[in-house]
């Protein structure tokens, strides 16, 4: 099996002891999710050293509001516990492999800057969301980098 299947149960422990961690957003009624699921499989099996989980929004509405999923498939990115990717549509093979290109590239103290900086802004000191496991990351392309958020 070259994907985790993500619960409420086993969120926390499966992003917070992973570096790296990739999740399909998904549902079992969902055309565009049964079209991507299988570039996903292939990008898994490409990326051993990364994990690769699903999230069925249906089995775990919990977890679909806690990051304020409201399309599906919606792609995510957690590095170091901090999304920094996020995007909803079935992504091609070729733009999958360069979204996680441009992630591993990612300088994560730059981006545990930014994080920083934007909750200094907010001034509420810490991640919004929830309880979820992961913090930060608005969405879109990853940051961090030149022409990331600043």
């Amino acid at each position: 099996m070259t994907t985790v299947e993500l619960t409420k149960d086993n969120f926390d422990e499966t992003v917070s002891g992973s570096d790296f961690v990739l999740i399909d957003f998904w549902a079992e009624w969902c055309g565009p999710c049964r079209m991507f699921a299988p570039v996903y499989e292939r990008a898994a099996e490409r990326h051993p050293d990364l994990v690769f989980a699903k999230v069925d929004t249906e089995a775990q509405p919990e977890l679909a509001a806690a990051f304020d999923i409201s399309s599906i498939p919606t792609l995510m990115i957690v590095r170091q516990n901090i999304a920094v990717f996020a995007q909803p549509g079935a992504l091609p093979e070729k733009a999958l492999e360069s979204v996680i290109a441009q992630a591993r590239e990612l300088d994560m103290d730059e981006v545990r800057a930014s994080v920083a900086e934007a909750q200094r802004q907010a001034g509420d000191g810490g991640p919004q969301g929830g309880d979820n496991g992961a913090q930060g990351g608005d969405g879109g392309q990853p940051s961090g980098g030149p022409g990331g958020r600043g």
